[in-house]
């Protein structure tokens, strides 16, 4: 499997790496995965948490039992708690959001899979999902994976992110480029 550089020269792509690893060893890299996107939306969801794990004042130990805790509420693999216990012993927590992207990206790698994200002002319905996909997998020329969010800051239109690539056709953008070219004239 071919992966870029940053990923395996990063910390976090170093522990994505090992992780992804074992998961291929136990044949768990979908549980795996799964887990990891049941723990990156209660991080997304909430700010205590995302505060927690960066807050260095937490012992070693406080924070095993909290991630041990999340594990077991959120009804997480052996392996992915056994995971976050290694985090916690090693006070890497804090770096787990970059985990969970680096270990996406290594799994859609190996999948033959490419990882985008696509922002919009609204929620996008399952319809222009499928169309939004379909069109990138043309683009791209393989199968993508595709996540939304939505940012309500763009008024309008969408921002595709596919690896280093952003495609930004927001009017927010166009605005800006506007006015930008009002200044200069």
């Amino acid at each position: 499997m071919e992966l870029s550089a940053g990923i395996q020269a990063s910390l976090a792509g170093r522990y994505a790496s090992a992780l992804f690893d074992l998961a291929s060893e136990a044949g768990t890299v979908t549980a795996v995965e799964s887990d990891l996107d049941k723990l990156d939306a209660a991080l997304r969801e909430s700010d205590e948490l995302r505060a927690l794990i960066r807050n260095p004042e937490i012992s070693r130990t406080q924070i095993a039992d909290v991630m041990s805790g999340i594990g077991a509420h959120l009804g997480l693999s052996e392996l992915t708690r056994n995971f976050l216990g290694v985090l916690a012993d090693n006070r890497r927590v804090s770096a787990l959001p970059g985990m969970i992207r680096a270990f996406a990206t290594i799994a859609a790698a190996q999948r033959g899979e490419v990882q985008a994200e696509v922002a919009s002002a609204h929620a996008l319905t399952d319809e222009q999902i499928a169309t939004l996909e379909t069109k990138l997998r043309a683009r791209e020329g393989r199968t993508v994976k595709l996540k939304s969010r939505v940012d309500p800051d763009l008024l309008g239109g969408l921002v595709v992110t596919i690896g280093s690539q952003r495609i930004d056709s927001s009017i927010r953008t166009r605005l800006n480029s506007l006015a930008q070219a009002m200044k200069s004239a």
